[in-house]
């Protein structure tokens, strides 16, 4: 088939639509369906539906124009209605957060894919993991080519699901991985470090301190759709900003937005007895994520370049 043939003009018309599931349609799923809503977006003809296990979510998905699923990803069996429906997806739920004896499992990515590979699988399929996989990076600026290194269950959880959707792939899906730092906005619940602040929670200081990376929910919501349909097949994108931040300077630069105290900071002898273990945990890998591929193959032209702006949007 040529290349600029449309491979949906053979169809009926009733199947000609082009249609988007959402796995996982928390803020970010429902910031994707928003830019696809936008006034003046040139969006192909799509019906949009999202998988819920929830029947309390139902009334409000279908009120922001949304096609509710039921079925859940712990149950495998009732994902196989799933099979044929989309056209394209877009896998933003985690895996679970106890793996059990198999800790470095996501067995909801593996039955995920097996139902779409049943009957007629998408033709694109775009997964949100982690910058985590990469583990502890001393600071060093990392391209999509460095080999994972997971430190912890979550990253390792999030490595396996990477390669069910590559294996994914190999039925023709065009897949593409985004891996994602934090997540922030101020329209998000728990989208900026302002609670931290008020509570004042030590950072590390300046010579133990760690980088950290970030990117504006909308403009991931953005890279999700560019990826769906322009990311190329079995690609990997770092989708972050350009903000070169340690932890420390983050959290000073939003306390000074705010108008709040500048965080204390400890020694990482002393943090590592006065801390939680979950906050350790992100204060002992340091990276910097190279953006590059995400600008020039995805074309993003990022809304919030940095932390300051967005924080401030």
């Amino acid at each position: 088939m040529p290349s600029n043939q449309n491979p949906l003009g053979a169809l009926p018309a009733r199947f000609r639509r082009e249609r988007l599931l959402i796995v996982g349609c928390g803020d970010v799923g429902q910031r994707v369906v928003r830019q696809l809503q936008a006034p003046g977006r040139a969006a192909p003809r799509l019906r949009v539906m999202a998988l819920t296990s929830s029947p309390g979510r139902v009334a409000d998905l279908r009120a922001r124009g949304i096609t509710p699923l039921a079925g859940n990803l712990d149950h495998a069996a009732s994902l196989r209605r799933l099979s044929g429906l989309a056209t394209r997806v877009v896998h933003l739920a985690p895996p679970p957060g106890d793996g059990g004896e198999a800790w470095w499992r996501d067995p909801r990515t593996v039955a995920l894919a097996r139902a779409l590979r049943l009957r007629s699988p998408p033709a694109s399929l775009v997964y949100a993991s982690t910058s985590g996989v990469y583990g502890d990076c001393q600071g060093a600026l990392v391209p999509e080519t460095r080999a994972p290194a997971p430190a912890t269950p979550r990253a390792q959880r999030r490595v396996n699901a990477e390669r069910a959707v590559r294996h994914l792939g190999r039925s023709g899906v065009r897949a593409s991985i985004l891996r994602i730092p934090g997540i922030y906005a101020p329209d998000r619940e728990g989208g900026t470090p302002e609670a931290r602040l008020r509570k004042g929670t030590p950072v590390l200081v300046a010579e133990d301190d760690v980088y950290t990376n970030h990117i504006h929910a909308d403009d991931l919501a953005r890279a999700c759709l560019r990826a769906l349909w322009q990311g190329r097949a079995q690609r990997i994108y770092n989708v972050s900003d350009h903000s070169h931040l340690k932890m420390g300077d983050y959290f000073d630069l939003a306390a000074d937005l705010y108008g709040l105290p500048r965080p204390p900071r400890l020694p990482r002898s002393t943090a590592q007895t006065e801390l939680p273990l979950v906050l350790l945990s992100f204060m002992s890998e340091s990276r910097l994520l190279d953006n590059g591929r995400m600008l020039h193959e995805l074309g993003l032209r990022l809304r919030y370049p940095s932390v300051a702006e967005g924080l401030r949007a």
